[in-house]
């Protein structure tokens, strides 16, 4: 799940301490790995991510709960819709709505009069989930923000929540000469979120041909949302790009539809690029969700280094693929 308006790519920003490198020796035996073992560490470094001092840590954990569906560290994200950074709040409140959690209802209520408007619509975003659906009009209302922030997450909690009866709003907001690339682009996502057809041809296949990695990595999750079978088939050819970032994504984002057709890429980048995975950057990110993501037998391996990370955004990827290869268990 994206939660605040911030990519995957600025989650690098943020930097463990240093500590031994965990470069991999492809020709170092590795002993065959229990994922249930391995289980109990990765609620340990999740939980522990929720009270990090760094803002961008608790939202990582926040979604690492939200990916993998548990409900039992709910109530410390619970904790976090008091939390002094905006981003958090809004990345918590989401996730009462993202899980449906029903007991967070009460918590989230007060932040109807939060004094940010992005952890506004982020509660009217929860409890519209919990069933008070006439709250999703505030949400409505911020996609017409003035403030492109407002105005971006406001677009992409119309397209989590489901309902095609946006449509037209997000094609608007997709429209308007007010609305900036990072509105558009959210646009884009939210539009395939919501399974419409035509956005495959009107503007992702241009992302995901485009110049500039990070409009095909935008592409791809675009693609990803809409997945149709054309839309699949788009993201396999991702896995021959130049980039190797591209290439992993497409790798996490096939795993993430069911696909796992990036296997191969994602043990040619631990095999014989030989990351070091205390370096917290886009590469071993997408790398260590993706492991999760495909979630077939040959990945598992790499999970105890990724567990072992010095980074944290690295640590946290790693223990949300130990959590959902444990859960499909």
């Amino acid at each position: 799940m994206r939660t605040f308006i911030f990519s995957i790519l600025s989650a690098t920003l943020f930097v463990a301490g240093c500590g031994p490198q965990a470069i991999l020796n492809p020709l170092a035996p590795r002993p065959q790995v229990d994922v249930s073992a391995l289980e109990n560490k990765a609620v340990r470094i999740v939980r522990d991510g929720l009270s990090d001092e760094h803002g961008l840590a608790r939202i990582h954990a926040v979604e690492v709960v939200a990916t993998t569906e548990r409900r039992d560290l709910m109530p410390k994200v619970l904790n976090l819709l008091a939390d002094p950074y905006v981003a958090v709040r809004f990345a918590a409140a989401a996730a009462v709505g993202d899980m449906r959690y029903a007991a967070g209802e009460y918590s989230v209520k007060p932040m109807l009069q939060d004094p940010d408007p992005n952890v506004r619509i982020a509660a009217a975003y929860a409890l519209a989930r919990l069933g008070k659906s006439e709250h999703a009009d505030l949400i409505r209302s911020a996609a017409r923000d003035p403030d492109q922030t407002v105005r971006a997450n406001a677009v992409l909690l119309l397209g989590k929540l489901g309902d095609k009866k946006n449509l037209p709003l997000l094609y608007e907001v997709l429209h308007d000469v007010q609305s900036t690339d990072k509105v558009k682009f959210q646009a884009v996502d939210s539009i395939a979120m919501l399974k419409d057809e035509k956005i495959y041809k009107d503007r992702l296949w241009a992302l995901l041909i485009g110049k500039f990695a990070d409009d095909r990595v935008m592409g791809i999750y675009g693609m990803a949302a809409l997945n149709t079978t054309e839309a699949r088939d788009a993201i396999l050819t991702m896995l021959n790009d130049e980039v190797l970032e591209v290439r992993l994504c497409a790798a996490e984002q096939l795993g993430r539809i069911g696909d796992t057709s990036g296997e191969a890429e994602v043990i040619a980048f631990f095999e014989e690029i030989r990351p070091n995975l205390d370096e917290t950057s886009a590469a071993n990110t997408f790398a260590a969700m993706a492991v999760g993501r495909i979630g077939t037998e040959p990945l598992k391996k790499y999970l105890p280094e990724l567990l072992q990370s010095d980074s944290k955004v690295v640590q946290l990827s790693g223990a949300q693929s130990t959590l959902l290869m444990a859960a499909a268990k």
